[in-house]
């Protein structure tokens, strides 16, 4: 479901990253958020790929179909 996105305890403490590199989703999609476009990303990041951030995003939007359960 989501190939680009890796988990390795030895790599960011086991943060969710792009292809088993030390670049988390979350730096992603918070760019994202705060307006950058996928060329200003890549152009910052230039070992990612366009399919890189389109799965961080993809990703991002999974989790928050999660069920949160609230003690």
């Amino acid at each position: 479901m989501f190939d680009r996105i890796t988990f390795d305890p030895n790599i960011m403490g086991g943060r969710a990253c792009i292809r088993g590199m030390r670049i988390p989703v979350s730096v992603i999609v918070r760019a994202i958020a705060h307006g950058a476009t996928f060329e200003e990303i890549l152009e910052g990041y230039p070992d990612l790929a366009r399919e890189d951030i389109q799965q961080a995003i993809e990703y991002a939007a999974w989790l928050t179909e999660k069920q949160v359960h609230v003690p």
